[in-house]
């Protein structure tokens, strides 16, 4: 196990939280890219499909939380998209 590998992905991790709230709490998606949550998630299970095949320790679970915690904000971005798009009007 790197300890070094186990640091990053703690200080990572602590971030989440704070977004997801963020999230919940504003209900906007004011600052924050759908591309950039993807790529953050594809590297994520880059790392957990690196601890399966080569290097199997107790750092995957630190991968996987971080993952479910992006998946998590994920979601939390696309419904807020879909809360502030505006219906169309109708003219009556």
């Amino acid at each position: 196990m790197s300890v070094f590998e186990a640091i990053m992905l703690i200080c990572f991790g602590a971030a989440w939280p704070f977004s997801i709230y963020q999230s919940l709490k504003t209900r906007s998606n004011g600052g924050k890219s759908a591309v950039f949550l993807y790529i953050v998630l594809a590297g994520y299970a880059a790392g957990i499909v690196h601890k399966l095949q080569f290097d199997f320790d107790v750092v995957i679970w630190l991968y996987a939380a971080n993952a479910v915690m992006v998946i998590i904000d994920i979601g939390l971005f696309h419904r807020n998209a879909s809360l502030t798009r505006t219906p169309p009007s109708v003219n009556t």
